[in-house]
């Protein structure tokens, strides 16, 4: 019997827009959905650039306005993989033409967007996905399984940093990254998002936080266009810088679990390194996203004699989502998060469950956001259940 057949409608081209494309390509190939994925249309505001995108990537159709691929009938997801400032119109115009929405992370700029797009969905009972993807790493998801088993104990501690240097040269020009009329924050939006995340996931919900965000330099050289790849040309005039260079908090969880969390585009010789350790009563783990197919275990449980951090190989069959790839050994790599994330979501969508993370993870998430922003403010604790 034939697959039902699912039409995606993308939203953006570039850096996230091509790892999302190369996601709905591959999905299919690796993972026996219950609904055959259709590449229908991607959009973007440059008709040659996304044109060329279209090709390069295997979409059917090319579009430069995105309210044309919302109000296509034969479309029934809309994936936002645009700068943060267009997130929540596209995307609750997609609720309100009753399409899935799928929408990269964070999902707002502000709060307030962030609620807006989740009543949306909720309003229009059209199911949701936030790409949180690294939650889909076999190695963190075979964290998530041995904390559910109790092979950690009672959690006491979460230190997560997110570093990355690419912007370290003070000469770097000003994209749009660097705008906060455009991107929302800095760091701290843009991968201080993913360590809270993963925060939720394996710890539990933030109970309060006190943090801190810093800008070290100020203004730029104006930036040419921007490519997937997160480059830029310098030009001649120079601009201001509007969000953080770095973030840090502390935090407390619901569960009394206590949180270290820093995020900086900064740490120079620091290319993508998001690494977190969780620490409880019978064991800790430690995972690196540098080193992504491998997690280390201590397990205070067996004999002395024998104590110490266990490297395991996260590639075995049994392993989530590894068993879907390689034979044991052969390793994974960032691109199959994305694939991971949307076999998850395709497979819950076609069958009527929910999706994890959905724009509810992406609206808990955005409260911690904002209450590191408050903290910032302030200089004291915030509590979650003032920020709604």
């Amino acid at each position: 019997m034939a697959k039902k057949k699912l039409n995606i409608g993308l939203i953006g081209y570039q850096f996230m827009g091509k790892a999302h494309s190369n996601a709905y390509r591959q999905v299919g190939r690796f993972f026996d959905l219950p609904v055959e994925v259709v590449m229908h249309t991607i959009c973007g505001r440059n008709q040659a650039n996304v044109s060329k995108a279209a090709e390069q990537y295997g979409w059917q159709h090319v579009e430069t306005d995105w309210r044309k691929v919302v109000g296509n009938p034969e479309i029934d997801v809309i994936d936002v993989s645009t700068p943060g400032n267009t997130h929540a119109e596209i995307a609750i115009a997609a609720a309100k033409a009753g399409k899935a929405v799928f929408c990269e992370k964070p999902i707002g700029n502000t709060l307030d967007e962030a609620r807006d797009m989740l009543k949306a969905v909720q309003a229009a009972k059209v199911p949701s996905a936030v790409f949180h993807n690294y939650r889909k790493a076999p190695a963190v998801s075979l964290a998530k399984k041995l904390i559910a088993d109790g092979r950690l104990g009672t959690l006491y501690h979460m230190r997560a940093v997110y570093l990355q240097d690419w912007i370290a040269d003070p000469n770097f020009p000003l994209v749009w990254r660097l705008q906060k009329e455009i991107a929302g924050s800095g760091a701290h939006g843009d991968i201080n998002a993913h360590i809270i995340d993963l925060g939720r996931f394996l710890v539990g919900e933030f109970k309060s936080v006190v943090g801190k965000l810093h800008t070290f330099i100020d203004e730029r050289p104006v930036a040419g266009e921007i490519d997937e790849r997160l480059g830029a040309k310098a030009g001649e005039k120079r601009g201001k810088v509007t969000v953080d260079d770095a973030a840090m908090f502390l935090a407390t969880f619901e569960n009394g679990a206590l949180g270290t969390f820093e995020a900086s585009r900064f740490a120079v010789g620091r290319k993508n390194h998001n690494r977190f350790e969780i620490n409880g009563s019978r064991g800790s783990v430690v995972f690196n996203l540098e080193r992504m197919n491998e997690l280390e275990f201590y397990d205070n449980d067996v004999p002395e004699e024998t104590h110490g951090f266990t490297l395991i190989q996260a590639t075995e069959g049994s392993h989530p989502y590894a068993g879907h790839y390689w034979p044991v050994g052969h390793i994974v790599g960032y691109e199959h998060t994305f694939i991971d994330l949307l076999a998850d979501a395709l497979t819950n969508l076609a069958e009527g469950k929910p999706i994890s993370p959905d724009m509810k993870d992406g609206y808990e998430n955005q409260r911690v956001l904002e209450a590191v922003s408050r903290s910032n403010d302030t200089g004291c604790w915030v509590n979650l259940s003032d920020v709604e």
